[in-house]
């Protein structure tokens, strides 16, 4: 018995709570049956309607459960393996290199989950900006207060399910190994994140906070270990480089070492925040999405023609029902991001909208020439703040008719904006470009340019504009020996799960061909 079955159910009966046990009763399923669902989706297209897909089994059948089980091997003794950054690509490195019978050491410039939360306290209310702790750096990296999304196009790098089903057996709720868009929220990912080191730590691993890679240690075309920033070194038979997207010290470190790096593209832009409740009539058409709808999101893109070229502009990152972030990682620079909590309860929406731009944007005499352009864009938006964080921001209205804003409507942007000419943030071909995308935006979805909406600058680090060259299969730098590049600061994953893939990825590769090396 294996009927796959495709039901259509009200919100109330797909999301209130004990809906589960309720849909068994309304199949009428005979005492020997039960349903197992496999996925759950939101279909507004003509009405609202949640599909919920699975098949109905013998009760004798066993129920799913998670393949994945925790490591139970201790590698305490066993040959160790740098990891520089405990972003998602870092953790599930380790967690993997435990299974293969490797001793992760972690080594992160920031504060674990819970130091952090100072550090994100001060930028937001004292607009201090600690480099080394903040919404980009620390345990579990720029992800950790972000929305939590665990939705990716990049299936066939890895395992999908495992990732997912690892984040379950460290606490993740369960919904989101059947939910379409799953995802977990900035309040709940801390105390995963805490669980997945703990994991490590009692398997034999090591995890080192505020402990800052400042240089390699590199003989004869290979990376034998690194150096701390107070002098001292760790050696090991490989190093796994996942610092992350805006780790510009360790891109201008390889620089200076002549590892080979390049630029790549990179998108750019601002965020845009509506009034949640505009955002749930426009994607439901509904006048109020009632108690059991989700805050609504969406996806919007185009292409538009500029400097002699068609360049993409596109929502990224949207967060319904969230928050707008300061995500500077140096003083002098005003750089924002988004996120939500895992119940999508604020009453704004907010998303970034970026333009992508590449090297004949920004030039190509030097692998660094993206993240110059990046950085100068960021320090206007500081300058322009006065040296606060204080974000330059305008109505979305005014900023498309060329006007300055005298008032703002409500925001959640907790530091506070200033009226100022987004524009003239950016190169005009991004300023132009953004300003033909709203327009578009605002046909495909009518109300969406309200003056109700804000836009804040700059929305920049949306990946990193650095690509560090690794060989296709091995995973290993195409010049130094045992450098492992990773995630999404080396330029091979966009976000949480494709980062995560990645990072098992390269452990695996590192595993395979270095495992027999001994320490010295």
């Amino acid at each position: 018995m294996n009927d796959l079955k495709e039901l259509v159910l009200t919100p109330e009966e797909a999301f209130s709570e004990g809906w589960e046990n309720r849909l068994q009763k309304k199949l009428h399923l005979a005492p020997e049956e039960r349903f197992e669902i496999q996925k759950r989706s939101i279909d507004a297209r003509k009405g609202i309607k949640v599909r919920v897909r699975g098949s109905i089994k013998s009760i004798t059948d066993p129920v799913h459960q998670l393949e994945y089980i925790k490591p139970e091997n201790q590698v305490e003794q066993a040959d160790p393996v740098i990891i520089v950054g405990s972003g998602p690509a870092g953790l599930f490195a380790a967690l993997k290199l435990i299974e293969l019978g490797l001793k992760p050491i972690i080594l992160e410039r920031g504060g674990d989950v819970r130091a952090r939360r100072r550090d994100l306290a001060n930028i937001n209310k004292k607009h201090i900006v600690n480099p080394e702790s903040n919404y980009c750096f620390g345990e579990g990296g720029a992800g950790t207060y972000s929305d939590g999304k665990l939705y990716t196009r990049s299936k066939k790098r890895g395992d999908l399910q495992r990732i997912l089903e690892i984040l379950v057996a460290h606490g993740a709720n369960p919904e989101i190994l059947i939910d379409a868009h799953p995802h977990i929220g900035t309040n709940k990912l801390p105390k995963l994140i805490a669980d997945m080191r703990q994991t490590i730590l009692s398997r034999g691993g090591e995890v080192h906070f505020d402990t800052k890679v400042v240089d390699l240690k590199l003989k004869n075309g290979e990376l034998t270990g690194v150096v701390l920033e107070d002098g001292s070194e760790v050696n090991g038979i490989g190093v796994i480089l996942a610092t992350g997207h805006s780790a510009r010290d360790v891109f201008e470190l390889l620089d200076r070492k002549k590892i080979e790096i390049e630029s790549k593209p990179f998108a750019i832009g601002v965020r845009v925040e509506h009034p949640q409740q505009l955002i749930d009539r426009l994607q439901y058409k509904l006048k109020d999405r009632g108690k059991y709808l989700p805050a609504a999101s969406y996806a919007v893109v185009d292409q538009v023609q500029q400097a002699g070229k068609k360049r993409g502009v596109f929502s990224f990152c949207m967060c319904p029902g969230g928050f707008i972030v300061p995500s500077a990682t140096s003083k002098g620079e005003v750089v924002v991001n988004g996120m939500s909590p895992s119940r999508r309860d604020s009453k704004y929406a907010n998303s970034g909208i970026v333009v992508t731009v590449d090297q004949s944007d920004f030039g190509d005499q030097s692998p660094l020439e993206g993240l110059r352009y990046q950085q100068k864009i960021e320090q206007k938006a500081g300058k322009a703040s006065g040296h606060s964080q204080t974000a330059p921001a305008q109505r979305l209205t005014d900023f498309i008719h060329n006007r300055s804003s005298s008032s703002f409507p409500e925001c959640s942007y907790q530091p506070g904006l200033i009226d100022h000419d987004i524009a003239s943030l950016f190169p005009k071909l991004i300023s132009d470009s953004l300003k033909q995308g709203f327009k578009s935006f605002g046909k495909k979805m009518r109300g969406y340019l309200t003056e109700e909406a804000v836009i804040v600058g700059v929305e920049s680090r949306t990946s990193s504009p650095v690509k560090i060259p690794r060989d296709r299969e091995t995973c290993e730098h195409i010049r130094i020996k045992r450098l492992f590049p990773c995630g999404e600061g080396a330029g091979y994953a966009g976000g949480i799960v494709s980062a995560a893939m990645d990072g098992e990825r390269c452990a695996t590769a590192l595993a395979k061909l270095y495992s027999s090396i001994r320490k010295a």
